[in-house]
């Protein structure tokens, strides 16, 4: 939702199976038997063996839906909320992802710099993090307290997605209940069921060449991957696959000319269109402009002015159909051209990119969700349904860039832009929306 620097960078919120027991008989109900209902958090055709378990992991979020992204891979992505639940210090020191019918399989694994490495500030790493989601500089979680861990991996093929999940924890903490010394933790816990929901397909939310994928998925280094918010009595992720679209000239550069005028980059005022057909559920309009170059929540006085209801500037919801919201962020003021209730259609311009909001650039934030809250609903992956892909960003371009992405971005722009249909683009890649028709 913010566009910022890394680390300042560019952003814009034990179980088994059903089991069947011989019900109570009596001379009226001799041979009856009752069906026990599933204990809370089992799924289907996986068994976890009983084991004490001193550090807890329950899932945030809905089920992970795989999709295919701009590297040709299939992505599962999900966040877990981590527990020492005991009294004695304990620590993660690898966490396996397992075929939940065959735990034997490991899919992914992680440990080391993976989970923690205080020296690397983004990209591919420290998927162990504190709550909401900031640096740890250790593994070790102290008594009763808590950490989230981000998990992602891919798959070549849909056909080697395993229809549920299990995760081998591997570290140190309370050996039993009744005895207050550390151990080795080995065990098996936390099923998951892999969704098999159809991944919405979507046209592209604007036109144009050399626009960039910033802050996309799935890297827990970059902003809105670990947008973690305490919300409504529950941990929730509604940016986990969010995209903050901005557009260079054919030079690589943002802007040209005087770098804290708006109108000096090369996005601001371009139309924001709608993804599909939909019906708008709230809008937000009037927000001034910021200037560039400031995030107002780093600006004590700027960030008291920041609500809920104005974090992300100007906005649109659309209502998709079928549990589906489509969200935009950071409209200029009055470019905002419908209103609650109107029916859109795919490729209508509803307003204009800006800079409003909790943001320190003109770009687009994007990103479809399960519900109409940015706060409440939990974010759903996509796929766009035409582009071309023309290359990647280094991710070091960006950690590098002042508060106002000085520079040239295009060095990893392919010779030639590849067609691409039914991908979600990747972090910063480059991406080219032909224009309708």
């Amino acid at each position: 939702m913010t566009i910022r620097r890394v680390p300042m960078l560019l952003v814009s919120l034990a179980a088994s199976v059903a089991l069947v027991g011989a019900g109570c008989s009596s001379d009226s109900d001799a041979g009856s038997t009752t069906t026990a209902p599933p204990p809370a958090g089992s799924v289907a055709g996986v068994t976890v063996p009983d084991a004490f378990t001193a550090l807890t992991l329950d899932t945030i979020g809905n089920p992970p839906l795989p999709f295919r992204g701009t590297d040709g891979k299939y992505h599962v992505v999900y966040d877990l909320q981590l527990t020492n639940a005991t009294k004695v210090p304990a620590s993660l020191d690898r966490i396996d992802v397992v075929d939940g019918e065959d735990p034997t399989k490991v899919i992914a694994s992680f440990s080391g710099s993976a989970l923690v490495d205080p020296a690397c500030v983004f990209g591919d790493c420290n998927r162990l993090r504190d709550l909401p989601a900031g640096y740890v500089d250790s593994n070790a979680i102290p008594p009763q307290e808590s950490r989230v861990l981000f998990i992602d991996f891919t798959l070549d093929s849909l056909d080697q997605a395993p229809k549920a999940l299990l995760h081998h924890l591997y570290g140190t903490g309370a050996a039993s209940p009744a005895f207050g010394m550390p151990g080795p933790i080995d065990y098996l816990t936390t099923p998951i069921a892999v969704s098999t929901q159809t991944v919405p397909v979507i046209a592209p939310p604007v036109r144009g060449d050399n626009w960039i994928a910033l802050n996309g998925c799935c890297e827990p280094g970059f902003p809105h991957r670990s947008s973690l918010m305490s919300v409504n009595g529950k941990l929730n992720n509604s940016q986990r696959f969010a995209i903050d679209w901005k557009r260079t000239n054919e030079q690589g550069e943002f802007y040209t000319g005087d770098k804290t005028n708006n109108e000096s980059y090369v996005d601001y005022g371009t139309d924001i269109l709608a993804v599909a057909d939909g019906t708008v559920v709230s809008i937000l309009d009037g927000m001034e402009a910021n200037a560039p170059g400031v995030l107002p929540a780093s600006n004590p006085e700027l960030a008291a002015k920041l609500t809920v209801e104005n974090v992300d500037g100007n906005h649109v919801v659309l209502d998709l159909g079928n549990g589906v919201y489509a969200m935009y962020a950071h409209m200029i003021s009055g470019s905002v051209t419908v209103k609650p209730g109107d029916k859109v259609t795919e490729g209508q311009v509803l307003g204009k990119l800006g800079n409003t909001g909790n943001a320190n650039a003109s770009h687009l934030h994007f990103q479809l969700m399960d519900g109409p809250s940015l706060l409440e609903a939990d974010s759903l992956p996509y796929e766009i349904k035409g582009f071309d892909y023309d290359g990647q960003v280094a991710p070091q371009q960006i950690a590098d860039a002042d508060d106002y992405l000085s520079g040239t971005f295009l060095q990893g722009k392919l010779p030639e832009p590849e067609s691409r249909t039914d991908e979600l683009p990747l972090n910063l890649a480059i991406v080219d929306f032909p224009e309708a028709g």
